[in-house]
């Protein structure tokens, strides 16, 4: 087995705690931005989206003080784009999620063969965001449309 660069892994578990942090922050803001008759599911869902990413961003942080490092103080990225359609919320809440599972990706691959704790991880994480795109996907499509919202419809 290799050996883990431990700082390597450090500096890619912050960018994930910052945003999985950023992701607290605007599925917290989306959910107060969302209004019309489909409102209380949606902002449900949103709050939910919201506890997810602060427990993503807390077991990120677990791992960091497990490796020895220090979490970051930092929140990524915060774009406003004062879109508030829901269908504009979720494209861009898409777009976060994307990002995300890069750096969960880059994690995996500093990872992989090096340590089965980061790597498990990583690999829970990243079925996590993919089933969680897939969600969003589906919400995106207009009722009784079978392909992806990624299939041409952006």
């Amino acid at each position: 087995m290799d050996t883990l660069d431990k700082d390597k892994a450090i500096e890619l578990l912050n960018r994930i705690l910052e945003l999985e942090l950023a992701g607290v922050v605007r599925y917290t803001h989306y959910s107060l931005m969302v209004f019309g008759y489909n409102r209380i599911p949606i902002v449900s869902w949103m709050q939910a989206q919201a506890e997810e990413s602060l427990a993503h961003a807390r077991e990120a942080g677990e791992l960091i003080t497990h490796l020895g490092g220090h979490p970051s103080l930092g929140i990524g990225p915060l774009l406003e784009t004062h879109k508030h359609d829901i269908g504009d919320i979720l494209r861009e809440s898409l777009e976060h999620e994307r990002e995300t599972l890069k750096v969960y990706r880059e994690l995996l691959a500093q990872v992989a063969g090096r340590s089965i704790l980061l790597e498990e991880y990583a690999r829970r994480m990243i079925a996590s965001e993919e089933l969680h795109q897939g969600e969003v996907d589906k919400m995106l499509r207009k009722p009784g449309d079978i392909k992806t919202y990624g299939d041409g419809h952006e």
